[in-house]
């Protein structure tokens, strides 16, 4: 406007140049991200936290026209934000590099799709893109060794065991059979094919055990303290410590819990069972309306004479002590890890309940806030020795 009203011919030329560097700079943004794929490899869908997923993530470039500068970012929904990489890409060329995704967070995140942004020289326009496929990170827990961790064995008969045929091999030979097509030959019982003419085989029985229940409390109106330093926290990550302990030693262990929803898996042993429990685990919140005390009512049919209940809570309830009592009346052995909430910020002290439960000879271990969640879990382990123990 100045140019048409003075008639200059410098701010006439001006104007015309800007008309070009602005329209030659809204084509060049235009361009940038044209030709452009991105392609993952290497990528987990599970990991536990503390580790660390390494990506290896390759740009492509199918254009003719240069990538002068192109930032990249992976969208995510895991804490702790992917830093934007940014790099230039010649015609037809690619590029490729590691991707570092801290786990701290137990859960189910989304990693990808990949935003590519890009503009002109100058700045004045800027464009993305979303391309690249998604794919889901499942966190377990972090989990501890218990080197001196027990539970109460169940009351079972024949000197505490009983005995069931599983086509594993174990120690517990139980009989012989006649071979059938797909038998290890490693089960064949000499003396007795040498004996009767024809292969025969051995029966194996499951290595003496109890089934062994994990219940964990995930009423929300007992929890205290925020993210890593909650008694949810610390209630998951003992719950996973000593089902990883377990089924370490192929021993039964299943899990209750109410969430959301009832999550539960029946005692069983093996890395299909680990997987199912360390899954479950990752995902619950304590977001529950259902009580301890409610929940052992509702499920009380599960447990019997050869159970052992593991209960992992924070509440300071004794109504969830007199339904324990009754159960161990009908027979169940039961031991309590009590997360003691008051030293997460809640305001009443666990000493009742916990005088409650070793008045009812109930196994309890005492664990608080500590540095971490592995010194909130040693302390769980020390607690063997004396049958009840608090520690800090």
């Amino acid at each position: 406007m100045f140019a048409l009203s003075s008639g200059s011919e410098l701010y006439v030329r001006v104007t015309y140049l800007l008309i070009l560097v602005l329209g030659g700079a809204w084509l060049w943004t235009k361009s940038s991200l044209q030709g452009l794929d991105v392609n993952y490899e290497g990528s987990r869908t599970y990991a536990t936290v503390g580790d660390e997923v390494t990506e290896q993530m390759t740009v492509f470039n199918d254009s003719w026209i240069a990538k002068f500068w192109l930032e990249i970012e992976q969208l995510t929904d895991l804490p702790g934000a992917i830093p934007p990489h940014v790099t230039h890409l010649a015609p037809n060329a690619q590029r490729t590099w590691r991707v570092q995704i801290p786990c701290d967070r137990r859960g189910r995140f989304r990693i990808g799709p990949t935003r590519l942004a890009s503009g002109d020289p100058f700045g004045f326009f800027r464009q993305e893109l979303v391309v690249g496929e998604q794919y889901h990170l499942t966190v377990y827990p972090q989990t501890v060794p218990l080197t001196r961790f027990e539970l109460p064995p169940a009351e079972l008969p024949g000197e505490g065991r009983y005995h069931r045929r599983t086509h594993f091999v174990t120690p517990n030979a139980s009989g012989v059979r006649e071979y059938v097509h797909g038998d290890s030959y490693n089960r064949i019982h000499w003396s007795s094919t040498a004996r009767l003419g024809k292969l025969m085989v051995k029966e194996f029985e499951q290595d003496p055990a109890a089934e062994t229940w994990i219940i964990l409390d995930l009423e929300a109106r007992v929890q205290a303290g925020s993210g890593l330093q909650s008694t949810e926290e610390y209630a998951v990550a003992a719950a996973a410590s000593v089902a990883k302990h377990y089924l370490d030693s192929s021993r039964p262990i299943g899990l209750l819990a109410f969430g959301h929803q009832l999550d539960m898996h029946r005692p069983d042993r093996g890395g299909h069972q680990m997987a199912k429990m360390m899954e479950s685990l990752a995902l619950v919140r304590a977001v529950g309306t259902v009580s301890l005390a409610e929940l052992l009512v509702g499920e009380a049919r599960r447990f019997g004479r050869f159970s052992t209940l593991l209960i992992v809570t924070s509440s300071m309830d004794e109504v969830w002590v007199q339904q324990l009592q009754h159960l161990m009346r009908r027979g169940a052995r039961a031991a309590v890890i009590m997360v003691e909430a008051s030293t997460f910020g809640g305001e009443q002290t666990p000493l009742l309940t916990v005088g409650a439960l070793v008045a009812s000879g109930v196994q309890s271990f005492l664990v608080k806030r500590a540095g971490s969640i592995a010194e909130g879990l040693a302390v769980l382990e020390a607690a063997e020795d004396g049958g009840s123990s608090s520690g800090g």
